[in-house]
């Protein structure tokens, strides 16, 4: 008896060693292949607090921290190249490794070496059956940035508005719009509009080629939509530039681009 049950937890332990090592196979960033078992080990020693032995978002320390973490049996993540719904690409999660989730308490992994970075992604793709069935989307293009110019921001003022921004983000950016304290997550969590106000980093990066890329791809999971049918490319970085005054106005006043929200 004891022999068999050694036998069968070894042919445990060698088909989930298989399971990780075709995981780790269809992960790659840049020159770098993804090893899902050392990821693992990585994940245990790192992630497994707020993120859950299961990869669920349910770890010791999630009922602690606001926003939630990221729950990964979903495969739904908020930064992307993608578009919304799709999967991302591996150097998206790799990125959000390395970067962290500003305003979260997911903190920058930059410290690990990259090839422990990617072992990383190989691992937490394992959590979802999706990596397995589906292929991430291609990425959204990022076309060069028109000019910033005080005639941008006020166009970019003005869909602000029309597209009522300003109802979840504030009139002034700050995230405390009028919906502001309604909004919950894809689990049902309370969650707060993004305060664009509070300085150059935004949820997924500090550049404006990221802010534009969060309004083509949105943030799933979250109450952020994708823009990516509704504006057009000039549009979009209107509303950029447009951004780039609410945050100069939390320093010295509000900004004369500013929009003022019609009545209802």
């Amino acid at each position: 008896m004891r022999i068999k049950i050694s036998v069968t937890r070894s042919a445990v332990f060698f088909f989930l060693g298989l399971s990780l090592t075709a995981a780790a196979q269809q992960t790659r960033v840049g020159n770098l292949v993804g090893n899902a078992a050392h990821g693992k080990a990585l994940y245990q020693r790192y992630c497994i607090f707020c993120h859950g032995t299961y990869g669920d978002g349910a770890g010791e320390s999630a009922p602690y921290l606001d926003p939630k973490p990221r729950d990964f049996t979903k495969a739904t993540f908020k930064c992307r190249s993608t578009a919304s719904g799709s999967l991302p690409l591996d150097s998206d999660l790799y990125d959000t490794i390395s970067r962290g989730v500003h305003a979260s308490g997911m903190p920058s992994w930059r410290p690990l070496l990259r090839q422990d970075r990617v072992d990383l992604v190989a691992y937490i793709k394992t959590f979802s059956p999706r990596f397995q069935e589906e292929k991430p989307g291609a990425p959204l293009p990022i076309p060069p940035e028109s000019p910033s110019s005080p005639e941008s921001a006020k166009r970019g003022a003005d869909l602000f508005q029309s597209m009522n921004c300003w109802l979840c983000h504030g009139k002034e950016g700050r995230g405390n719009g009028p919906s502001a304290s309604s909004l919950t997550d894809s689990k049902g969590y309370p969650i707060t509009p993004f305060d664009l106000s509070s300085g150059t980093r935004s949820k997924c990066g500090d550049s404006d080629a990221g802010l534009f890329r969060d309004l083509m791809t949105g943030l799933d999971g979250t109450p952020m939509p994708s823009f990516a049918d509704a504006l057009k490319p000039d549009q979009a970085w209107d509303i950029v530039h447009y951004i780039h005054t609410l945050r100069a106005g939390a320093k010295g006043g509000i900004s004369q681009a500013q929009a003022a929200p019609k009545a209802e």
